[in-house]
């Protein structure tokens, strides 16, 4: 299960489309080890503002400072992986819509728990 928590941010400069290695925390922001285990799932996004590129995701927390891109579950390259180019990306954890709860998931959720 993906695991998420408030106000976590941090940076990279990954590029490609391999696992990203996190850089440190945003000013009044946690890194991911102040809140993950090694093998924690979390929902993530990140962006490259300069291009506009980004990939909202499940990964998983496989190595200190490291987070594998293990399902994309909507990107800017037409939902696929993001081939990130040169620049600090912001890589944060996130509730993405498509996972939420909402009035038309709801019923079948109602319907499966009883």
């Amino acid at each position: 299960m993906a695991r998420v928590f408030d106000r976590v941010k941090e940076t990279s400069t990954t590029t490609g489309t391999g696992d990203f290695t996190l850089t440190g925390a945003y000013q009044s922001f946690q890194r991911f080890s102040d809140v993950l285990q090694i093998g924690d799932g979390t929902y993530y996004t990140i962006v490259l503002p300069i291009t506009g590129a980004w990939e909202t995701g499940i990964g998983t927390y496989s190595a200190v400072n490291t987070l594998t891109r293990t399902t994309i579950l909507e990107s800017s390259n037409n939902g696929n992986i993001v081939n990130f180019g040169a620049g600090t990306k912001s890589v944060f954890m996130t509730y993405p819509a498509s996972q939420s709860i909402t009035a038309g998931n709801a019923v079948a959720l109602s319907i499966a728990l009883g």
